[in-house]
This record gives structure tokens, sequence and C-alpha cells, in this order.
């Protein structure tokens, strides 16, 4: 019976040694990003047309791990990673798609990994940026994390992933700003250092017209996308008083004010919804394709009848641009579990 007590004592002993040495060691090398941070800057950058429409495309693209059939642990799912060939080919379908839309200026894309177990260290970055070499390509880093411990039967393990903007033009700055707030320690070692990307091309009429990619938190109370948003208000209102052009798009987590889609809601998905307050920049206009949902909850593979769907990502423009058209493409949610959102303005 000692010699029992003794073992379970042992390896008690060498758990919890084993869990105080990854968190002392994931305190020490935890990715601390500084409020903002440059990315690029050419400030003799060629000016671009203030007369001529500008189209721009959103999509999170799910690091090629979230096609149809994949269920995911962090949403109440079983499944950590498909297999390798399943991310292959979901990467190469979603290189096929962005390569055939010639007609964008801006893409702005999330989860966009570099060095990642969870997408076998395939860097999608860098074949993403390979499909336009005479665009301008930057990343802003906001999940950089050494060994993820969950789920502790299959780790999610090593992420570095990210937004990445591509644009025709080159940009005078582009500059990482840090959302603030985060989980509390020992969880937020673990979780993404949320951020948007805000790239600057100078028009000929001496204004800026600011490109800004955005990834807001999802799974946390709304505390931390509250924060965020009131952070991003303020950036944006200064902006805009200097007579700047704004465009924000991406991955905001939270459906737009005044939500009142064209397709069909399920009941539940009102169970947890967080909607962006109604008077949050009234005179600016949000754009999304009431018709098309573009995120998927990932409790089970994707069923067109039972999955419950919804819109998260979607743009914010200044009162000074004018919305043309913006455009839900629907691709079956077959390669991530967010659908492209496509956006045409002008400048007023």
């Amino acid at each position: 019976m000692k010699k029992v007590i003794k073992i379970v004592f042992g390896l008690v002993c060498i758990l919890v040694l084993g869990f105080v040495c990854l968190v002392g060691y994931a305190t020490i090398s935890d990715y601390r990003p500084d409020p903002t941070s440059l990315v690029f800057e050419k400030q003799d950058a060629r000016v671009i047309s203030s007369q001529k429409n500008y189209k721009l495309l959103i999509w999170n693209i799910g690091y090629g791990g979230l096609s149809r059939d994949m269920d995911f642990f962090y949403d109440g799912g079983k499944q950590v990673r498909p297999a390798r060939q399943i991310v292959e080919e979901n990467i190469s379908a979603i290189e096929t798609f962005i390569a055939r839309r010639n007609d964008i200026d801006f893409f702005l894309l999330q989860e966009v990994d570099q060095k990642s177990k969870r997408s076998y260290s395939i860097d999608g970055y860098l074949k993403i940026e390979k499909l336009f070499p005479q665009f301008h390509s930057s990343f802003g880093k906001n999940y950089d994390v050494f060994f993820v411990p969950v789920p502790p039967s299959n780790p999610l393990g090593s992420v570095l992933s990210g937004l990445q903007t591509l644009a025709r033009f080159e940009p005078i700055s582009v500059i990482r700003h840090s959302f603030p707030g985060n989980y509390a320690w020992p969880q937020g070692l673990f979780m993404l250092d949320r951020c948007f990307l805000v790239s600057r091309y100078l028009l000929e009429t001496g204004k800026e017209l600011l490109v800004i990619n955005t990834h807001n938190s999802a799974y946390d109370d709304g505390s931390l996308r509250s924060n965020q948003m009131a952070y991003l208000k303020n950036f944006l209102i200064q902006e805009y008083e200097k007579g700047n052009y704004v465009i924000v798009g991406g991955d905001w987590n939270q459906c737009p004010p005044n939500f009142n889609p064209e397709f069909q809601l399920n009941p539940m998905d009102n169970e947890n919804r967080m909607d962006i307050e109604k008077d949050y920049l009234p005179e600016w206009s949000w754009a999304y394709d009431r018709k098309i949902p573009t995120n998927r909850r990932l409790v089970a593979p994707y069923d067109q009848k039972t999955t419950l769907t919804t819109v998260i990502d979607f743009f914010l423009v200044s009162p000074n641009i004018e919305v043309k058209q913006v455009q839900g493409i629907y691709l079956d949610f077959e390669h991530s579990d967010h659908h492209p959102v496509k956006l045409e303005v002008s400048l007023k």
C-alpha cells in the first residue's frame, strides 16, 4: 500500500512540476507587443487617386483547418485539427479563389498561419503573398504561443498566426495597433493578442486613405470586445477629424448594429449573440450583405439545414466614403468556417 501511495505521489509531483515549468516558460516567452508597432514605412510611396472606385475583399480563412467537415473543440466540438491532406487541400482552394480575384485592390485576411502545428507548419502567408507578386503584403501578428496545452489529450501546440493585408498600392506606412485587455494570467499566456492593422495610402488631395484589417476577440464574456470597440472608436474619430478616409474590415466576432438578416436565423443563434451598439459612430456606414451568412458554428460539421450561421464579417466606412456595392460570396463553408465579403466604394 505504501508503494502505491509513493507511486501516486510521484506522478502527482511530476504533473505539478510539469505544469509549473510550462507556465513558467510561457510567462518568460510570452509575446508582449507594444501598443503600436511599425510594420512598414515608405514616406515617398506613390500617391493614389481619389477619383476612382476601390474594391476590397475580407475573409477569415480559418488557417486552412476549419472546412465544412470540421468541428472544433473550442466551439463545443471534438476535433483539434484535421489531417494534413485536408489542410493542404483547403489552403490550395483558398489560394485558387484569391488568385482569381483580379479586380480586388485590397485583400484583408484573418487567421493566416505562418508556422503552426494546427496547419502543419505550412506558411499560408507566404503562399498568398506569392499569388500577387506586384501587390504589397503586410502581416500583423496576433497569435504567437510556443505551446497551447489544450485539450490535454491532444494539445493544439505551437501557433504563429495573424492578419494579412494585400494591396495593389504601396502604403506610406503599416502600423500594428494592439487592442487593450486580455484574459487573466495564466490563461492569457496561451490566447491571442488581438490587434488591428492600419495601412495608410497618400491621396492626390494630400489626405490619406486608411484601410484597417481587424480581428476582434471571441469566446470572452463581451467585456474584451467592448473595450476593443471603445479603443477603435477613439482612433477612428481622430483620423476622420483630420479629413482622412477610413475603411475598416474583418472578423468582428459580433453582429453589426440593428442586425436583421434576410436569411433564416435559428432561435439558438441568439444565444450568446453580441451586437455592436446602435449608437456606435451613427454617421458612419456599416456594409454587409443581409442575404449571405458569413460564419458558421463549429460545434458539428456543416449542415445547411441545421448549422447555426450569422454575420460577423463586414465593413465600416467613414461618412466621406460612399458604398457602391457589398456582396457576400457564398462558398457553402467548404474550405473555411467564414465566407468572403466584397465591397466597392468611392471617395466623396
